[in-house]
């Protein structure tokens, strides 16, 4: 599988499709994913949509390099959605790509569409604004019991090490200082491009003020709020989750 050096990092990455040269979708997962824990979505939505996907593992999971450093710092959303993506794209040749992002990979899009990035949509699945916390009391839970469940094993089939991917994670976000991070005011009014906003009211992970203040600032936004869904709508949904960004993107994407 090949792989692009962004903001010192060798990131593993491949292609979903056979669309055209633009626009690309590009695929930003969540906290403990990578391309595998995509499952077939990428192809499933590149095929819907006509539109050929990018989708990589972000810096310290999946098959890309393993992370270095002791933990992450708390605004290394920031850091991969300023640094690490433009280099990225720069280097792939991707201009005013289509974000779809999932959790922490959600962030990731609205930062990097509203840094003054040329972007042509989002689509941002169970996105993180503000810190809330019931997310925060999700995570501890996990980290207290990650060394006795099967988590550990079941994270290794898809990352190079699997401790340090859960607690690159996990410890950040237990920073005491990671519940002042905020994007609302900063990023959320700027961006340009049209959103889709999706959550699922089940999601374990935030609430549904995550998607109202979304909507609040994004200038150009909609909201799918899906029931019988959590954090993970392109499982738990799969089939109107497809359907909704398809609809989205061919009214929105000229």
């Amino acid at each position: 599988m090949p792989s692009v050096q962004a903001a010192g990092h060798s990131l593993n990455y491949e292609w979903a499709g056979e669309g055209p040269a633009a626009p690309v979708l590009v695929f930003l997962h969540e906290g403990l994913g990578s391309i595998r824990q995509w499952r077939d979505f990428p192809t499933r939505l590149a095929a819907a949509t006509g539109f050929r996907g990018l989708v990589f593992d972000r810096y310290g999971y999946g098959a890309s390099d393993i992370l270095s450093e002791p933990r992450r710092k708390v605004h290394f959303m920031h850091d991969e959605a300023l640094r690490a993506l433009p280099e990225v794209f720069r280097k792939l040749k991707i201009e005013r790509p289509i974000l779809v992002g999932h959790s922490d990979g959600a962030s990731i899009a609205l930062i990097h569409a509203g840094s003054g990035a040329a972007v042509k949509a989002v689509v941002a699945m169970a996105p993180h604004v503000f810190i809330e916390p019931v997310c925060l009391s999700s995570i501890r839970k996990i980290a207290d019991t990650f060394e006795s469940s099967d988590l550990p094993k079941a994270l290794g089939k898809y990352h190079r090490d699997a401790r340090k991917t859960f607690y690159g994670w996990a410890d950040v976000w237990l920073d005491p200082g990671f519940p002042q991070w905020d994007i609302r005011d900063d990023y959320l009014p700027k961006i340009e491009c049209p959103v889709l906003a999706i959550q699922g009211e089940d999601d374990e992970y935030g609430t549904m003020q995550q998607l109202d203040d979304t909507k609040n600032r994004v200038k150009r936004c909609q909201l799918l709020k899906l029931p019988a869904c959590g954090h993970s709508p392109f499982k738990d949904q799969a089939e109107q989750v497809l359907s909704s960004i398809t609809n989205f993107l061919s009214k929105e994407i000229t």
